[in-house]
Formats: structure tokens, C-alpha cells, sequence
């Protein structure tokens, strides 16, 4: 059997970690960044969470193949573990996030929903060869902010759109079947299945050796952040966030004379809005911005050793073990800090969390002290259970561990 590569484990971990402190910042009230750097970078840090998992779920379905040697088996593997990521999203998960049952107002389409029908997509591409996966995916990354692909798909208004072309490219939500509950797309399949295929294609990089697999690990990244630095700046394609704006006196020309003036309203610092790109359909200046700094990385720890790169392998080597836990416990921290703080548990934890709860309670919000307290010690105490399942995953053959 091919032995693991550490360092897509560790990088693996390193992402899972940084998760967890946005799924804490949702129960904490606090909104999903702002004008103020603490709480803008407290979910920027997170961005680089999605667009590394479904990338390394593409070289990890690379290695799959590789370990059994039979494409049929690879996507027969890809479709079932698909489907049953879509079945843990739309009842595991959307239990745990809520803690209610209330299915028929509320269905979520998160990111383990698009890993799921990625892979279904993947048992079909894997069937390709490499070098037209690799440019296909190239071109979808690169080419679906020209506005074709929502233009297709939106030919009669995005309101109007068929529920497919929510799921592939639009978003927004629909409902299941007449008088159904409503499903609330919140990642679509494009860019997010190219960035998939790429992983795939990116697998031989992973078999090269350990001197040149880091060096074209980091040439890589460091390619891919010099093109975001110059598509982000020129600020003309890549982005539906505008970063650059005309100097207030330039604005103040522009405004109609007979109109009286306004009050200005703050405007975000020019470094955090360029930094300030487009996730939900994740831009291509967001996906430089993230995966350029996850090749680094990758090339970065491939000799890591010590207590915290073996703790971060040990989240990596379990990451679906380790999504279904962490929410729900970050879920139950939450109840926990409710209790302490008010003595009693706010109605507001009940609610459709992550898309739909509503705004926090008057007095609700945490502060960013404690958000990152709570998320300390969630980490700590996932790090164990983490350990403890990869000790059972490691000294079993079964073949159903690979689901969890």
C-alpha cells in the first residue's frame, strides 16, 4: 500500500482548524466580517478553509485510483461517497447546526452538500484523460467570471431560474416539491467542481520527490498569489467586489447639484476590500487569493515535525469524523456560554443556523476575546476524539470507515 503523504494531512488539519472558528463565530452573533479588522480577518482566515478541502478531495480521489488500480472502482467509490455526503447535509448536519427538526421550513446546501455532488460529478471525469481535466478545469476557474455561465443559466431572470441552475451556478433557494421545504443553496457546483478536477490532476505533483514535489508546490503558489496580486489590482475582471473607488471628491463632482448631500457612510479600508473577494460563487480572484497560499503551505510542511504537526496530521487524517463533530460541539459550547452568561439558554441557538437564524438577542454578541476562547477549547477537546477514531481507523480494514 502507498504511505500517506504527511503533509496533505497536515495542511488538511491546519484547514479543519481554521473552520472551526468561523462555525464558532456564528453562534457567537458576531457578523461574517466588517469595517474593523479584528472581525474582518476573524472570517477571512477562514476563506482558505473551503477552497483547500474540495482541492484535496481531488488529489485524494487521485490517490484512491492510484491505490486501486481500476477507474471503475474510483468512481463507483466517488458516486456512493457523494450521495452519502449529500444525506449526512441534509439531516445530520442540518440537525446539528439547528438543534431542531423543524424540516419543513428550513433545508441547507452547504459545503458538504457540494463535496457530495462534486464527487458524483468526479466519478464521471475521472474517465477523462489527465491533461483534459486539467484544462477543463483551468478554463472553468479562469473563464466563469465572463458572466456566460450565469447568462445561460439565467435566460429568464435569476428569480425565474429552474432550481438546476440555482444548484450549479445562481444560488438562492427553491422549494423541494410543491408546498416543500425550502432548500437554501448556499455553495453552487461551479467554479467549486473545476477546483475539484484540478486537485485531481494536481495528484502527480504529490508522487514527485520530496525536493521537487516542494519546489513546485511553492512555484505554484507563489504563481497563483502574483496573479491574484495583478487580477485583484487591476480590478477589472475576476471579481464582482469592487475594491477601487474614485476619491470622495472625485464622487462629490459626480453628484447631482440639485440633490442635497448625505452623510457619508463608512467605507471599508482599502486593504481589507481588496482583500474583500467574492465567495458565494467563489470568484477566481478568491480562489488565487486562497489556494495560492494552501500550495505554499503545502510545500512548506512537507518535512514538518513535532507535537503540532503530528496534532494537525491527526485532524487531517480524519476530516469527516472530525466536520461531524465539531459542529455539534461547538453547538453544545454555545448552549454552555448562554447558560453561564444569562442563566438560561438563549431561543435564539435553536434557530436555522448557519443561513436563516435571524439577528441575535439585544446584549447577545460575544466578544472576539471570547469567541477565540471557546474556539481553543473546542479544538482541544476535538483533538482527542480525533485521536482516539484515527487510532480505530488505522487498526481496521473496513472498508465502511472510509464513509466517516
Amino acid at each position: 500500500m502507498r504511505a500517506r503523504i504527511p503533509s496533505l494531512d497536515i495542511v488538511r488539519g491546519v484547514v479543519v482548524v481554521l473552520m472551526a472558528i468561523d462555525h464558532v463565530r456564528v453562534y457567537s452573533g458576531q457578523p461574517a466580517g466588517g469595517p474593523t479588522p479584528g472581525i474582518f480577518f476573524t472570517r477571512w482566515i477562514t476563506h482558505f478553509v473551503a477552497p483547500a478541502f474540495v482541492f484535496l478531495a481531488g488529489t485524494g480521489a487521485y490517490f484512491y485510483g492510484r491505490k486501486v488500480n481500476d477507474t471503475k472502482k474510483l468512481a463507483s467509490f466517488l458516486a456512493t461517497r457523494g450521495l452519502w455526503l449529500v444525506f449526512l447535509e441534509l439531516t445530520v448536519i442540518r440537525v446539528a447546526w439547528t438543534f431542531n427538526v423543524d424540516f419543513a421550513h428550513y433545508m441547507l446546501a452547504g459545503v458538504i452538500w457540494m463535496l457530495g455532488w462534486c464527487m458524483v460529478l468526479m466519478a464521471g471525469i475521472v474517465f477523462l484523460p489527465r491533461a483534459a481535466i486539467l484544462t477543463g478545469s483551468l478554463l472553468v476557474i479562469f473563464g466563469h467570471n465572463t458572466g456566460i455561465i450565469a447568462r445561460l443559466l439565467a435566460s429568464g431572470g435569476e428569480e425565474s431560474a429552474n432550481p438546476l441552475a440555482k444548484i450549479l451556478y445562481l444560488g438562492g433557494g427553491f422549494q423541494l416539491w410543491h408546498d416543500g421545504p425550502p432548500l437554501l443553496i448556499l455553495f453552487v457546483l461551479i467554479p467549486w467542481i473545476a477546483v475539484m478536477a484540478a486537485g485531481y490532476a494536481f495528484g502527480p505533483v504529490m508522487e514527485l520527490a520530496p525536493e521537487r514535489r516542494r519546489a513546485t508546490c511553492i512555484r505554484l503558489g507563489l504563481a497563483a498569489i502574483a496573479l491574484f496580486l495583478v487580477v485583484r489590482g487591476t480590478d477589472r475582471y475576476g471579481d464582482q467586489r469592487r475594491w477601487h473607488r474614485p476619491p470622495a471628491s472625485a464622487q462629490a463632482a459626480q453628484a447631482p447639484a440639485a440633490q442635497p448631500a448625505s452623510p457619508p457612510r463608512p467605507q471599508m479600508p482599502l486593504v481589507l476590500a481588496f482583500l474583500n473577494t467574492s465567495k458565494y460563487p467563489a470568484s477566481l480572484s478568491f480562489l488565487l487569493m486562497t489556494l495560492g497560499p494552501m500550495l505554499v503551505l503545502l510545500g512548506l510542511v512537507d518535512q514538518a515535525r513535532g507535537p503540532i504537526a503530528r496534532a494537525l496530521e491527526t485532524f487531517g487524517r480524519v476530516p469527516l469524523f472530525y466536520y461531524l463533530l465539531h459542529i455539534p460541539t461547538i453547538h453544545l459550547a454555545a448552549v454552555i456560554v448562554s447558560l453561564a452568561r444569562d442563566g438560561s439558554v438563549n431561543r435564539w441557538l435553536f434557530a436555522n443556523h448557519p443561513l436563516d437564524p435571524g439577528p441575535p438577542p439585544p446584549g447577545y454578541m460575544w466578544s472576539l476575546p471570547l469567541l477565540y476562547l471557546v474556539w481553543a477549547i473546542v479544538i482541544v477537546a476535538l483533538y482527542f476524539a480525533c485521536r482516539w477514531y484515527n487510532g480505530i481507523k488505522s487498526r481496521s480494514r473496513s472498508t465502511l470507515l472510509s464513509y466517516l
